[in-house]
């Protein structure tokens, strides 16, 4: 059992939900990621690092944005890893590494689980098809890094049980259609695809792409057993507000 799995089964026996909070790695800048890791364990459950891609096809405006400008500022996968090493010292939160294939494979896969191994909890590879996930998973399971597959709102059922089915940390329902981005309100769909698939799976499954309120982990709380915030976190960052005010106002929610 990995780190996330033993964090998420302690807590589905106290009956308490998770936070996932992502972070663009090298946004503002590579040391400001460094900073905004250590302030944001205080409230998060897990953190994601976002590997910036100049093509993130998954992404709305606010993460193209900082993905753009941690690109500019010389961001790469190697010194990433090397920020989460640094990080690791000074924090015991799970930490999570979110990228395109791109820069994985021109990393080079097994260098990439490899060199991950001591630091990383947990992968996830959103433009990642189903159907050509067996060398991630064997990599996943031989360095012991929990592989969190996306499940889209639009997936049929069948197919969404088989993507659960080869989780190894959680299992990530995308919330909304279309790109990540804050929304106002929550599908109506939302709701009733997360109830099935929960019934066809035993692994937790969180809920990301748009979660950005309160009122958003209210409504939803009973039909999951956690939640990613992105964009909501990177746009604060971006506007100079205070993140722990947010996140405490979150944490509420809880």
């Amino acid at each position: 059992m990995n780190k996330i799995q033993k964090l998420l089964a302690g807590y589905k026996k106290e009956n308490k939900k998770a936070l996932s909070i992502f972070l663009t790695a090298g946004y503002p800048d590579i040391a400001s990621t460094e900073e905004l890791v250590l302030e944001v364990s205080e409230y998060a459950d897990i953190i994601e690092l976002g590997v910036p891609f100049s093509d993130p096809v998954a992404d709305g405006q606010t993460i193209q944005f900082s993905s753009q400008k941690a690109l500019e500022n010389g961001i790469n996968l190697k010194k990433i890893l090397g920020l989460v090493k640094r990080v690791r010292q000074k924090t015991d939160v799970p930490l999570v590494i979110m990228s395109y294939l791109n820069p994985i494979l021109s990393y080079g896969l097994k260098n990439f689980f490899r060199d991950a191994a001591a630091e990383v909890d947990g992968v996830i590879f959103p433009d990642l098809p189903y159907e050509e996930n067996r060398n991630v998973l064997e990599y996943a399971r031989e360095y012991g890094i929990a592989y969190i597959p996306l499940v889209a709102l639009t997936s049929e059922m069948p197919r969404a049980e088989k993507i659960a089915g080869l989780s190894s940390g959680f299992v990530y329902v995308t919330a909304v259609t279309g790109v990540t981005g804050a929304r106002s309100s929550i599908s109506g769909e939302l709701i009733p695809f997360i109830d099935a698939l929960r019934k066809k799976t035993s692994n937790p499954v969180f809920v990301g792409f748009g979660i950005s309120r309160p009122e958003h982990i209210l409504k939803l709380k009973k039909h999951c057993d956690g939640f990613i915030i992105g964009s909501a976190v990177i746009d604060i960052i971006r506007r100079k507000k205070s993140l722990p005010e947010f996140l405490k106002n979150i944490r509420k929610a809880f």
